[in-house]
């Protein structure tokens, strides 16, 4: 590693942790925004639960498209500039909501969602080693729990928020949109659909915004030096992240679980809604999630490393994830939705313990392997779209029953998989 990585107190300079929080709770503020957009924009455009999941999979797959071309660019501009170039894409995409309302667009909607999220791939390539590096490998998940309460604390407001604004009174809107039909039903939901136009334009400048003060931030250079040992395998030097098995299980240990957190998180409000919970209690559902979530990030910054280790953590919090799975399938009302919330709690140090046992003694390969990594964010674009066709053919309850095999894997990955080094 570059030891002006490790200069994080220079004086007259703000900590680049803190700048890294900063990015987190924009990562956390933009992305959690999907959870009210999925049931206002299945209103305001008609849709399926099928379709209004589409919302999760046009802003997650693009962390698998544009992840190893986020990992070309970083090494051409730097981290630091690529953050910065990250922030402007967002801003971009943020911006196509406005002709997307205008028109009542649901394609035009996801374009712009995919565009924030190429953006959000680029930020999450360039911030996520700085979180890992800036410090002791072995407290590299007590770092990123840090970074996880500046994202789910973004996450809890975010949806408050936008939902105040375009769901404001929900119960009361859906019952008039029943009442209407031909014309005055497509001219209210075009207005209703223009409600987003307002908070995105804020976002966009705020994006601008802080575009322009990364610039002038002191952010260190991560140049990580290749590790002796992490290099060689039976005497020949390693050439390929493919040669990293537990790089590899890492990586399809991050899709699975970036699916089932997003399905915690973004398929909760419709759910309240299918156990009879009206719209304008069930709206504020993900917040209680990410609320979830935040109170593990805690455990994880008290717990990990004096009392337990990063692969027992993960471990426990998978078996957490099966036990509160079991009590959404079992039980009906509002709480079959309350362990829906808590597995908020079962997957808040998944993230901060995947990632550092993912990339141990890549050495050289780290840019690399990070950027294989995000593109496993891409689980949040087609597990949640599964569950949502599952909820279209069973029911919203039974379709969880995904969430076991994929909470199984994750303790495999806990227990051994990242151990696996041949």
């Amino acid at each position: 590693m570059n030891k002006q990585a490790t200069g994080i107190n220079a004086p007259g300079k703000i900590n680049p942790i803190i700048i890294i929080g900063i990015l987190y709770f924009i990562f956390g503020f933009v992305t959690w925004l999907n959870g009210t957009l999925i049931p206002f924009l299945k209103i305001s455009c008609e849709l399926t639960n099928f379709q209004a999941y589409l919302v999760t999979s046009a802003f997650y797959i693009s962390y698998l498209v544009m992840a190893l071309p986020s990992s070309f660019l970083l090494q051409k501009t730097g981290f630091k500039n690529g953050i910065a170039y990250g922030l402007i894409i967002m801003g971009l995409g943020s911006i196509l909501f406005i002709p997307a309302a205008l028109n009542r667009s649901f394609p035009i909607f996801l374009t712009g969602l995919f565009i924030q999220g190429s953006g959000l791939a680029l930020l999450q390539t360039a911030a996520n080693p700085y979180v890992a590096f800036l410090g002791d490998p072995e407290s590299a998940a007590k770092r990123i729990s840090i970074m996880g309460i500046c994202n789910k604390v973004a996450g809890v407001l975010s949806p408050l928020i936008l939902g105040s604004i375009i769901l404001s009174n929900p119960d009361a809107l859906t019952a008039q949109i029943k009442s209407l039909s031909g014309a005055a039903r497509g001219v209210f939901l075009d207005t209703l659909a223009q409600r987003v136009i307002l908070p995105y334009i804020v976002m966009a400048l705020i994006l601008a915004g802080l575009a322009y003060l990364i610039k002038f931030a002191h952010l260190p250079e991560i140049d990580a030096e290749e590790d002796k040992d992490s290099a060689l395998s039976n005497g020949k030097s390693k050439t390929s992240i493919f040669q990293y098995p537990h790089l590899i299980l890492g990586f399809i240990t991050l899709f699975l679980y970036v699916g089932v957190e997003v399905i915690a998180g973004d398929t909760i409000i419709l759910y309240g809604q299918s156990q009879g919970i009206a719209l304008g209690l069930a709206r504020r559902f993900t917040s209680m999630t990410l609320t979830a979530m935040v109170i593990g990030y805690i455990l994880g910054i008290i717990t990990i490393p004096k009392y337990i280790k990063q692969d027992k953590a993960l471990g426990l919090s998978a078996i957490l994830g099966i036990i509160f799975s079991l009590g959404v399938v079992f039980t009906s009302g509002f709480t079959s939705v309350m362990f829906l919330a808590l597995l908020g709690l079962a997957n808040a140090l998944m993230w901060p313990a995947i990632w550092p046992l993912s990339i141990a003694d890549l050495g050289k390969m780290t840019k690399a392997g990070s950027a294989l990594l995000v593109m496993g964010i891409a689980g949040g674009a087609t597990i949640p779209l599964l569950y949502g066709r599952l909820a279209d053919i069973m029911n919203p309850q039974q379709a969880y029953w995904l969430l076991f095999p994929i909470y199984a894997f994750i303790l495999f990955f806990a227990v051994k998989g990242h151990k696996i080094r041949k």
